[in-house]
């Protein structure tokens, strides 16, 4: 069998304990790398730990299983994923993050991975993948690295909540059904929904904004009945350099459901003048972001609201 052994560095201008913190603290990589959906612990003990990743690969959404090892004095990760998804045979590596002078520091991530059935085609797919999927991780853990330490302003975290008297899994249902947002919600000019994996989602939308114009996005979410769906967008408006969210659903008591959105953003600098105008800046975008997005989801709430309601 073919085992492919490969590796991939950058030198990030941040210090290496915030670097490893991030590497470490997996409930932000959605915030930190790109192909990154959603990571979970399955189990977690002082330095052994088994997560859930969804994630995309050249361009498609899948899932796996790892185990990792923590060495913090060291700076290193070791992962091994437990059931890869085809075509990977087996997949596993790890990071390393050394400090070097003025604060900066170096990482460097290794992997090492197998085909199924040692199919030359297969191999070439993960070939790609891992090499497209480690660039863009190094270079967004530079980026929001560097951001954290320097510019932290950048970076935008909020929630609306909304309570419902109906059960949660019909306001679930509302928000499953994207498909059908078109038809249910005003702000929404055009969906496209794909599930090809149970509870799995690529969701391209059109969205109306106040001037009448729209944009479209495409976003990775991932289903948790009747509680929880959880989404990065991969596809962005031209403001954002990143946003992740969910939609949250507690019932708080027999037949109130408590629904959350949330949200977190970063702010592409470069586009700022082109979106709002001459003198703007990092507040406005900011305000705008929470304005535009919280207005969305609270309108969405609202209508999940009554349709919930209505079947109560």
């Amino acid at each position: 069998m073919t085992l492919r052994e490969v590796e991939h560095e950058t030198t990030v201008e941040a210090p290496a304990e915030e670097v490893y913190r991030l590497l470490a603290d997996v409930e932000n990589w959605p915030r930190v790398f790109p192909p990154s959906v959603l990571v979970d612990h399955v189990e977690r003990g002082e330095r052994e730990e088994r997560i859930r990743i969804w994630a995309t690969a050249n361009g498609e959404a899948k899932s796996w299983t790892s185990r990792r090892r923590l060495e913090p004095e060291r700076r290193r990760i070791a992962f091994r994923q437990e059931v890869p998804a085809p075509p990977v045979a087996a997949m596993g590596g790890t990071w390393i993050v050394e400090p070097l002078d003025g604060g900066r520091s170096r990482v460097r991530l290794l992997h090492d991975y197998r085909a199924v059935g040692d199919d030359p085609e297969g191999l070439a797919w993960i070939d790609r993948a891992v090499d497209r999927n480690s660039r863009s991780e190094l270079a967004a853990l530079r980026t929001n690295a560097e951001h954290l330490t320097h510019r932290a302003e950048l970076s935008l975290s909020f929630e609306d909540t909304v309570e419902i008297r109906g059960a949660a899994k019909d306001v679930y249902d509302f928000l499953n059904e994207a498909r059908l947002w078109e038809e249910r919600l005003p702000h929404v000019a055009a969906v496209d929904l794909r599930e090809e994996t149970p509870g799995l989602q690529t969701l391209r939308m059109d969205t109306r904004t106040k001037d009448g114009s729209s944009h479209t996005t495409e976003s990775v979410r991932v289903c948790f009945p009747h509680h929880r769906i959880a989404y990065k967008q991969t596809t962005l408006p031209a403001l954002m350099t990143l946003h992740t969210g969910y939609w949250q659903l507690d019932e708080v008591e027999a037949g109130v459901t408590r629904a959350t959105s949330q949200h977190t953003v970063a702010v592409n600098t470069e586009n700022i003048t082109a979106v709002l105008g001459e003198g703007a800046g990092v507040p406005e975008a900011r305000a705008f972001l929470r304005d535009a997005l919280g207005n969305n989801s609270r309108a969405t709430l609202e209508h999940a609201r009554e349709y919930a309601e209505a079947r109560s």
